[in-house]
C-alpha cells in the first residue's frame, strides 16, 4: 500500500489526511484515514517539519506500518545540495528508516540541484519537484509521473488536498 499525506491548518488545529492506495495508476483512494490534531505549534520558518510531522504521524498510528510500501508528502525531503532534511527526510527518520518516502512539491528551492528531480506531467510546462529518501530518486520521479491524472498534479494528489480542506461531516 502506499499513502500520500496532506495536512491543512486553521490556527492552532490541524486536519491530517492519509490516503491509501495499492497501484501507481489508480484513480481512487482504497481507504482514507483522517485525523483532527488540537494544539498544533506555531509555523517557524525553516522548521515546517516540527509542525507537520507530528500531525502525519498520528494519522499513522491508525495504520498497520508492515502494509505500507511507501509514503508521498506534499512538500521535500531533502531542501537542498548539502542534504538538509525537509519534512520528507525528518518522517523518514522517524519511521527509522523502515519506509520509503518521496516528496512532491510544486516549487523548487534555487540551492537544490542534486537532490531533486523536475516531474513534468500533461501537458504542463511547470515541473513538479519530486525528492526521495529509501528508494532511488529517477525511480521516484518515473513514479510520480506515471501516477493517474492528465494535468500537472496527479488524481490522488489532488484528492488529498481535497480531503485535507473538507469540512468534518
Amino acid at each position: 500500500m502506499v499513502i500520500v499525506f496532506d495536512v491543512y491548518y486553521q490556527e492552532t488545529t490541524a486536519k491530517a489526511v492519509g490516503l491509501c492506495f495499492e497501484n501507481w495508476t489508480d484513480d481512487k483512494a482504497s481507504q482514507i484515514i483522517t485525523e483532527t490534531i488540537e494544539g498544533v505549534a506555531a509555523y517557524e520558518s525553516g522548521e515546517f517539519y516540527k509542525r507537520e510531522l507530528p500531525c502525519i504521524l498520528k494519522v499513522l498510528e491508525k495504520i498497520d506500518l508492515t502494509t505500507v510500501a511507501l509514503i508521498i508528502i506534499d512538500g521535500y525531503v531533502v531542501l537542498d545540495d548539502t542534504g538538509k532534511f525537509g519534512l520528507g527526510g525528518h518522517l523518514y527518520e522517524s519511521l527509522k528508516g523502515s519506509i520509503p518516502i518521496i516528496g512532491v512539491a510544486k516549487t523548487n528551492f534555487a540551492t537544490n540541484h542534486l537532490h531533486v528531480r523536475p516531474v513534468v506531467r500533461g501537458e504542463s510546462i511547470k515541473p513538479l519537484f519530486v525528492t526521495a529518501i529509501g528508494i532511488d530518486l529517477d525511480e521516484a520521479a518515473e513514479k510520480v509521473k506515471n501516477m493517474h491524472g492528465e494535468y500537472r498534479i496527479p488524481t490522488l494528489l489532488k484528492e488529498v488536498d481535497h480531503w485535507s480542506r473538507a469540512k468534518p461531516q
